[in-house]
């Protein structure tokens, strides 16, 4: 067998469709569209969300909540992550950055206490969990809050 024996599998190919190509081709007048009403015309077609009249359904439900624009996002890292980092290494935003545990700057970086370390390392993050600091002096590093 050869390259330029190879056919794709019966079937498993279809020309596309031209439509408005003259009434011979099946597809011609119309192409496919209907004779008449909004849908026919080029340019038609309703908007998203319109239900012709009927009132939609984001305005039907009920709405709830409240959201805070001046929220402010902590990219999130656990003391598990750090073990990935040679002792005593300082580990800022930069370097963590820099090995793809944060994904751009947000507001700032928050580091949790889940999981365990047994490495000495300097960690420089906006906010800590009281355990999480716990976790890292007691490996023998420490954390400064910047």
């Amino acid at each position: 067998m050869k390259l330029c024996d190879l056919s794709p599998a019966k079937g498993s190919r279809k020309n596309r469709k031209r439509v408005g190509r003259g009434v011979g081709s099946g597809q011609g007048r119309t192409a496919g569209r209907g004779d008449k009403g909004q849908n026919s015309r080029s340019g038609g077609g309703v908007r998203a969300g319109y239900e012709g009249g009927q009132m939609p359904i984001h305005r039907r439900l009920p709405k709830r909540g409240f959201t805070n624009i001046f929220r402010k996002e902590f990219a999130v890292i656990n003391v598990r992550d750090l073990e990935r980092f040679e002792s005593g290494s300082v580990v800022d935003e930069n370097e963590l950055i820099r090995c793809g545990l944060v994904k751009g700057p947000r507001d700032g970086i928050k580091l949790l206490a889940q999981g365990e370390i047994t490495k000495g390392l300097t960690v420089k993050v906006n906010r800590v969990s009281k355990s999480a600091k716990e976790k890292v002096e007691a490996a023998g590093g420490s954390v400064e809050v910047i």
